[in-house]
This record gives C-alpha cells, structure tokens and sequence, in this order.
C-alpha cells in the first residue's frame, strides 16, 4: 500500500487482501486474467482478491473456488446467482443494491443478469476453476 492516499477505480484496479493483512492494488492490464489462468502471478494465490464486475448478460460459465468461500455483493441492477449443491442448482435471487450472498468453497456456480447489473467480488482465487456453461 502506498504512504500516499491514493484514490483508485474498479475495474481498472483490483485489490489483493494477502494473508500478510496487507491490502495492496492490482492495475488491471490486458494480460491480467490470461497471466492469472496461467500461473503467472502465484503471489495472488494467498489471501483474497477484490473484484468488480458490469454484466449485461448471463455468464457462460461455471466456476468453482476451493481454496475459500465468495462474497457477491450487489452494487446495481438484479442478478441471480445459480449454485450446485447436492445435485440440484439453488438460485439465490440479488435484487436490491447491496443484496449479496457467500458462495460456499468448492461450490459450482454461475448467474443470470436479470437487468444490467454491477458487482463487487471477494474472492479466494487459489485454484479457481471453470467449466462451459451448457
């Protein structure tokens, strides 16, 4: 973190919450999330990244996070979020601004944008997987 306050934007910058109890900025670059799928930047493997999202539509995916539970947290617009758990998919309906919901660790999960939406994430990436939503 720098000496210096210092105002940031999602989503051009992230934060990385480490298990050091430092909290330190992430610029968002093209190779950003290519690098982080490929292992590039292990040093976010430990601890939590925060994340923000606008969606205008339906994800394409699933994905699972096994190294921690998600916070998903409503900022605007209406959104679902689709679990798996125990072989049945769990809607859980985000309708109002700061409406959010904890994603259990391990748990499948993707969503649908029900109107344009915006959402701030807390995620333990650390293994992060993804599967084609079909």
């Amino acid at each position: 973190m720098p000496d210096t306050p210092t105002a940031y934007r999602f989503p051009s910058t992230y934060v990385h919450l480490g298990h050091d109890d430092r909290a330190t900025p992430i610029e968002v670059t093209e190779s950003f999330w290519p690098d982080l799928m490929a292992g590039k930047l292990d040093s976010l493997g430990e601890g939590r990244l925060v994340t923000f999202y606008e969606f205008s539509e339906s994800w394409d995916s699933w994905e699972a996070h096994p190294a921690g539970e998600e916070l998903v947290c409503l900022i605007s617009g209406r959104m679902a979020l689709i679990l798996e758990q125990d072989g049945q998919e769990v809607r859980v309906e985000l309708a109002e601004p700061g409406a959010f919901t904890l994603v259990p660790r391990g748990a499948w999960h993707t969503a649908d944008v029900l109107e344009p939406s915006r959402a701030l994430f807390v995620t333990a990436g650390a293994g992060t997987t993804h599967r084609p939503r079909g």
